[in-house]
């Protein structure tokens, strides 16, 4: 449950910080942007590591499919834009893959 916890958490450090430097660079933002989000990134690094697997490889790989469920709620409530029935299937596969890729080998043990 740590696990998951902390790759919700690292997921919304990485979307605050990626989207920091949209704002600056894509949205006219000030260049004042790149300080919150240089210490998002941070963190986001940081909860990463908190992850319980052996190997980061594993890590990432399951942390892609909480990302992409991420991004869309991200999508939703901060930029006002409903995620569709492709976005919401697709990020039901992907959290599936996590799933898998995070459960499969204590299940089999």
């Amino acid at each position: 449950m740590t696990s998951i916890l902390a790759f919700i958490l690292a997921a919304f450090a990485e979307i605050a910080g990626c989207f920091a430097f949209w704002a600056w660079l894509r949205l006219g933002g000030s260049p004042w942007w790149a300080l919150p989000g240089t210490a998002a990134l941070v963190a986001f690094a940081l909860l990463l590591t908190r992850i319980d697997a052996e190997f980061a490889g594993r890590a990432y790989a399951a942390y892609g499919g909480i990302y992409i469920a991420a991004s869309l709620t991200w999508l939703w409530a901060v930029e006002g834009s409903r995620p569709d029935r492709f976005d919401l299937a697709g990020a039901a596969l992907c959290l599936v893959g996590a799933a898998v890729i995070l459960l499969g080998r204590r299940l089999a043990a």
